[in-house]
């Protein structure tokens, strides 16, 4: 009889419950009630977002998924008005770690290239039939700019802004983030590689960036950009750059199973849920990565018994 797997889901809550004891207090106040912990709130918002659930019906589904309770440590099940409440308590900066202790986890050796790239959300939940028989088309979305470990396809730090805009003025803030996870040589320097489209093409680009150049006015005159274009192109036929694509991979999976609309209505909302998405990312590239560990395993168990 074959024997029976251990659900995704299960898992999943499982994960991001002790991601979140060993991060946020158990409390928010010390006069709290104390009916529900904060990571058993943020576990179930984390659950919420994978499920592509509204607050009442996570509520009701986990009244029926008995082994999510009880791996979450629920007796009752929170108010949907409860959920509601702890999210719009959390700060960006809870997301921002979270984001890094997953990073922590599935990060090994450090990263020696990394890549960033922003993909946009939309802010309402009406199809483009809608928009389009109303003859009025939504030219407005809430961006999300992410940089990725190329080695482990992880989330390694997040910003939320609104769309369109320039990519440019994200790039300090997404290098520094990214570099915490450089790899450390034997005389103890941090190495790393940013890469980026021609939209992160601007002042805040070191030497050494694989930096997509624009060509301002038709022609590029400056002597530093053309050799960050001469940089980018050998790259490219080195096969350095296309790992550049590995972010866009991440943006696919993100909105083929998250969603790609963000559900909240208030502006600082939005701003979290997008970090939000990271997380729920992050610890679904964990499930991959502990399923890659099961399926190696079971090789080699098959071919040391037939070996015998």
């Amino acid at each position: 009889m074959k024997a029976a797997r251990e659900n995704y889901f299960v898992r999943f809550a499982a994960s991001a419950y002790q991601l979140c004891q060993q991060t946020l207090p158990l409390y928010w106040h010390p006069k709290s009630p104390r009916r529900y912990t904060v990571p058993q709130l943020v576990a179930c918002l984390l659950l919420m977002r994978r499920l592509r659930l509204s607050y009442r019906d996570i509520e009701q589904l986990l009244w029926a998924m008995g082994q999510v309770r009880m791996v979450l440590g629920l007796s009752t099940v929170p108010d949907h008005t409860t959920l509601q409440r702890a999210f719009a308590r959390l700060q960006a900066s809870v997301w921002h770690l979270l984001i890094q202790c997953t990073a922590d986890v599935l990060v090994k050796d450090g990263e020696l290239c990394v890549a960033a790239d922003s993909t946009g959300f939309v802010c309402t939940q009406a199809s483009l039939y809608y928009q389009t028989r109303r003859g009025r088309l939504y030219t407005g979305w809430r961006k999300g700019a992410y940089v990725v470990g190329c080695d482990s396809q992880a989330v390694l730090g997040a910003v939320s802004a609104r769309g369109p805009g320039s990519d440019a003025c994200h790039t300090r803030t997404l290098r520094s983030r990214g570099r915490r996870y450089a790899l450390v040589t034997e005389r103890g320097d941090r190495v790393q590689v940013f890469m980026g489209d021609a939209g992160f093409d601007g002042r805040s680009v070191r030497d050494g960036d694989l930096v997509a150049v624009v060509a301002r006015g038709g022609r590029i005159v400056d002597e530093a950009r053309l050799r960050r274009k001469a940089l980018v192109e050998s790259a490219r036929l080195e096969g350095v750059y296309g790992q550049r694509w590995k972010v866009e991979t991440v943006h696919s999976v993100m909105k083929r199973k998250f969603g790609d609309e963000i559900v909240s209505r208030r502006g600082v909302l939005q701003r979290r849920e997008v970090l939000l998405l990271a997380v729920v990312y992050n610890l679904h590239r964990l499930w991959c990565c502990f399923m890659r560990q099961v399926r190696v395993m079971w090789f080699l168990c098959s071919y040391l018994c037939n070996r015998a």
